[in-house]
């Protein structure tokens, strides 16, 4: 029971910290905003968000994902059909508002609560897209031994096709925003996946 009092505490004060950062980087831009400010804005100290963080971009980038654990990583990613896996976790994300001190903050617009106020900055700023990457890249290193664990793939073959779910997603995203961010993320994914999920379907029955 405590540990998931503190789990909720923290995952609280980190959404926190991530919405008065977005606060002060929309207002002022990215760049011109502190780690200082960011945790005054917040009511924390500036050790709390290096902690949770551990970088400026960091804020941006870093997601439930990150503090997944393997087990729990392995009981969302169907490795019979990780595309529809991966869909169903964009499209709950895409339908959950951003929160804040766990109620949501109605008096934000829906442009505001949604995703294009934190993923635009991924492809507006290029150190923020530098740890998007690099946070991509920790998570095909722990999806790659899994999919090659299934012992039907090589290593080189999961390694490839890791790489091509997460980065394939990144594409999506990108379009995505380069697209106005007008329809759903997961309209976008599951169009750039589509080639992909020849890889797991079933051969064809002679």
């Amino acid at each position: 029971m405590a540990s998931g009092l503190r789990e909720r505490r923290r995952v609280k004060a980190r959404r926190t910290i991530q919405e008065r950062a977005l606060d002060l980087f929309d207002e002022r831009g990215f760049d011109a905003v502190t780690i200082e400010e960011i945790a005054a804005a917040a009511e924390v100290s500036p050790s709390s968000v290096y902690r949770y963080f551990g970088t400026k971009e960091g804020l941006l980038v870093a997601d439930e994902f990150d503090s997944m654990s393997q087990e729990a990583l392995e009981e969302i990613l169907d490795l019979n059909d990780p595309v529809s896996s991966l869909l169903r976790i964009v499209r709950a994300y895409e339908a959950t508002p951003e929160e804040t001190s766990g109620a949501q903050d109605t008096s934000r617009s829906q442009a505001e609560r949604s995703p294009w106020r934190r993923v635009r900055y991924f492809f507006q700023e290029p150190s923020v897209r530098m740890a998007a990457c690099a946070a991509l890249d920790r998570a095909s290193q722990r999806i790659a031994p899994m999919l090659a664990g299934r012992g039907d793939v090589t290593e080189t073959q999961a390694r490839v096709t890791a790489n091509a779910l997460v980065f394939g997603y990144f594409g999506a995203l990108e379009q995505w925003y380069l697209d106005g961010g007008a329809r759903p993320i997961a309209d976008y994914v599951e169009e750039g996946m589509a080639p992909l999920r020849a890889i797991w379907s079933p051969p064809p029955v002679p």
